[in-house]
C-alpha cells in the first residue's frame, strides 16, 4: 500500500530535550488522521518535520514519496499547512488576504481567482470578506484560515488544533468545513486536536503520542473497545495515563 504520509523511526533533539523518539506512523489517501496526547508530547514537532519548517535529528519522513528534507521544495508543492497560532494580515480584507495567499501558491490568475471563490465558499462569510480581517473575530479569522488551506485543494492538508480557543458554534462550522472537503476533494488531513470530540467526529484513524512515541494507535471505534472505554477521553487517560 502507498501512504500520502510515511514517518519512520522519527526523532528530533532540542539539546538534551528528545521531543520525538522513533516516532512511526502511515497515513492512508484520502483519510483524516489525528495525532492526540498531552502537552509536550511532540505532535506539533511532528507537524512541523512533516511540514518541512524543521529537520529531524534522525529517522524519514516522506510525503508521497518526496523526502522532506532533501525535496522539500517539491513537498511544499503537495501540502498545505495551518499552525495553531496562525496569524493573518490585520489591515488586508478577507478576499485581499486570499488572494494574496493564493498568488504565492498557484501561477495563473485563473487559478487565483477560482481559489478564491473556493475560499470564499468554503468559509462560509458572505459578504464579511470584504471587511478588514482586524474587525473580526477569532472564529472568523480562523474560518479564513482553513479556507486559506483548502482553497488550492492540497494533496495534504496539515492542521494543528484547528478549533483551539473558537466557540462551539465557530468549531462546528471549522469541524463540518475540514468534514465535507475530505469527503468532497482529493485531499488528505493530518491534523492534531485535544478536543476528543473534535477527534472522534473527523478522524478515521488515531495516534496517541506520549513522551515522543506512539502509544496506540488505530480508528476511535477500535481504540475505545480495546481499551475499555465509551470514548476517546477514556481511551487518552487510560492509554496516555493522565489523572
Amino acid at each position: 500500500m502507498s501512504y500520502v504520509v510515511e514517518v519512520d523511526r522519527l526523532v528530533k533533539d532540542f539539546g538534551d530535550v528528545r521531543a520525538l523518539d522513533g516516532l512511526s506512523v502511515h497515513v492512508r489517501s484520502g483519510e483524516v488522521f489525528g495525532l492526540i496526547g498531552p502537552n509536550g508530547a511532540g505532535k506539533t514537532t511532528a507537524l512541523r518535520i512533516v511540514s518541512t519548517l524543521l529537520i529531524p535529528t534522525s529517522g524519514s519522513v516522506h510525503v508521497l514519496g518526496r523526502n522532506v528534507v532533501e525535496e522539500a521544495a517539491d513537498v511544499r508543492r503537495l501540502i498545505s499547512y495551518l499552525p495553531e497560532e496562525a496569524g493573518a494580515y490585520k489591515n488586508l480584507s478577507g478576499y485581499e488576504y486570499l488572494e494574496f495567499m493564493a498568488n504565492l501558491v498557484v501561477d495563473t490568475n485563473e487559478a487565483v481567482e477560482e481559489a478564491v471563490v473556493a475560499a470564499a465558499k468554503i468559509s462560509g462569510l458572505g459578504v464579511r470578506l470584504k471587511d478588514k480581517l482586524k474587525t473580526y473575530s477569532k472564529g472568523m479569522k480562523r474560518r479564513v484560515l482553513v479556507a486559506r488551506v483548502l482553497m488550492t485543494k492540497p494533496k495534504l492538508a496539515i492542521l494543528d488544533e484547528p478549533t483551539s480557543g473558537l466557540d462551539v458554534l465557530h468549531s462546528v462550522h471549522v469541524r463540518g468545513i475540514i468534514k465535507r472537503y475530505v469527503e468532497e476533494e482529493d485531499v488528505t488531513v493530518l491534523l492534531s486536536s485535544h478536543n476528543m470530540l473534535e477527534v472522534e467526529y473527523l478522524c478515521d484513524r488515531v495516534a496517541l503520542i506520549n513522551r515522543g512515541k506512539i502509544v496506540a494507535e488505530g480508528s476511535p471505534i477500535d481504540l475505545k473497545k480495546d481499551a475499555d472505554a465509551s470514548n476517546l477521553e477514556e481511551v487518552f487517560v487510560k492509554v496516555v495515563g493522565v489523572v
